[in-house]
């Protein structure tokens, strides 16, 4: 194979693996959401969330580790405050996300000013360091691992742990019985409330390391509007995966091939605007929705409160 196309090759797979990871840690905060019976469109606050406070943890203590630390926190506050206005006030939850989106991303403008004194991004920290030396020795595909951060990694092997937990682990069947059938579980003994504001708050958690991803993973700075509609995307990950761990990950990778595209078809020649490019990500996630309308089936309870004792 000529050079020049293996290092394309090599180059788009690497790209690829690296920017479906945000996509996949908010898609299994989706799932584990959704599963338990919680709509959760406040990923894409959430992933804001997390990743201006991954950068402000790494600020101060000069620890991107930390700052991971400091996102996941912090993406778990968010997603608390969306679980109780979910469950314990059963508002209507599409709303309550769509208001911790906005907020968040008031917050975070607001922050920035305030912590680093500057108008639209933060200042340079230290990033999580990719592993280079160490995965450039794997036989074969040593060149696209070298290219790869610890987030990538971790990513892929919590899409198996989650598929692992909801599947084959009594909790996992608690969650989706809260998800399917919350009475017949309460009626078990299972703790609907419980469940819920557990599920919730870990896809804070994930939600957080996506963002986390983004800012100390594939930069080393949080700038407004970052995130940039990868919590919806996400979310369509997860549907299109019909909510289970694995298929939302194989549909991250491909909404995140649509995104490698855009920076890699000017190389090839192309000259459609910028624009078209830049679009097409969105253009594919809506055409997969549409295209997959009535074909996947949220769980059953997906969206509805529980009022406990109802009949």
């Amino acid at each position: 194979m000529d050079s020049g196309v293996y290092i394309a090759i090599t180059g788009i797979i690497a790209a690829t693996l690296r920017l479906s990871t945000p996509l996949i840690f908010a898609a299994l905060g989706g799932v584990f959401s959704e599963k338990a019976g919680v709509v959760n469109i406040a990923l894409e606050g959430i992933m804001t969330t997390g990743a201006f406070f991954a950068v402000y943890g790494s600020f101060v203590t000069g620890s991107p580790w930390i700052g991971l630390i400091f996102a996941m926190i912090a993406g778990a506050a968010m997603a608390a405050i969306h679980a109780y206005l979910s469950i314990h006030l059963k508002a209507e939850q599409v709303v309550s996300g769509v208001a911790i989106n906005i907020f968040a991303g008031a917050l975070t403008s607001f922050l920035i000013v305030k912590f680093f004194k500057t108008g639209s991004q933060t200042s340079v920290v230290k990033s999580i360091p990719y592993p280079s030396e160490m995965m450039g020795k794997v036989p074969f595909i040593g060149s696209i691992l070298k290219e790869l951060n610890w987030f990538v990694f971790i990513a892929f092997i919590l899409v198996f742990v989650s598929h692992y937990v909801i599947y084959k682990t009594p909790l996992g069947l608690r969650i989706r019985s809260v998800g399917e059938h919350p009475k017949a579980a309460d009626t078990l003994g299972v703790s609907v409330y419980g469940i819920r504001y557990f599920c919730v708050i870990l896809s804070g958690v994930l939600g957080g390391l996506g963002g986390a991803t983004l800012s100390i993973g594939i930069m080393n700075l949080y700038r407004e509007n970052m995130v940039s509609g990868r919590g919806f995307i996400a979310l369509a990950a997860m549907i299109f995966g019909n909510w289970k761990p694995i298929n939302a990950m194989w549909a991250s990778m491909l909404f995140a091939f649509a995104e490698t595209f855009q920076l890699f078809a000017k190389g090839f020649g192309w000259t459609l605007p910028g624009e078209v490019y830049a679009a097409f990500p969105y253009i594919l996630t809506m055409l997969a929705l549409a295209g997959f309308v009535g074909k996947t089936q949220a769980p059953a309870a997906d969206g509805v409160p529980y009022e406990k004792g109802q009949r």
